[in-house]
């Protein structure tokens, strides 16, 4: 098994009012790991039915310390940035189950899970991973 592992920068509209990411916004930077590994990753793959559709079914973030906007591993006129793992925890016949670790400074500041669901977007209606996406998803499985 390998982990994604996706480097994000930070935004100045990921800052709350106490100069942390805004916990709403870490969902943002998990969303933006995953459609690296699905759009991206599988692209390089061959891959590219996960572009076509697939929606959330449920999301669960822990967060375990807060993200300051100007600790992450910024340098200069470079932004700050978070390092964000990721890995398939589970696959199902017609969804499958991402965790993740958000990294801040070198250290775990979030942990989070989501469950995916193939969707075709013409017919409006879950279907089935195929052999291909399968194939794909063992690759990162823990």
């Amino acid at each position: 098994m390998a982990r994604y592992v996706y480097h994000c920068p930070l935004r100045w509209s990921d800052m709350d009012a106490f100069q942390h990411v805004n916990n709403a916004r870490f969902l943002t930077l998990y969303e933006e790991a995953r459609v690296a590994l699905m759009f991206n990753a599988a692209k390089q793959h061959g891959l590219t039915s996960f572009a076509e559709g697939v929606v959330i079914a449920r999301h669960e973030i822990d967060y375990l310390r807060p993200v300051d906007y100007g600790i992450g591993s910024g340098e200069g006129h470079k932004s700050p940035e978070v390092r964000i793992e990721l890995w398939v925890h589970e696959i199902r016949n017609s969804a499958f189950v991402v965790d993740y670790e958000l990294f801040d400074d070198g250290r775990v500041a979030s942990r989070a899970r989501s469950v995916l669901v193939p969707f075709d977007l013409e017919a409006k209606r879950p279907r089935r991973i195929n052999d291909a996406e399968r194939a794909f998803l063992e690759a990162f499985r823990e």
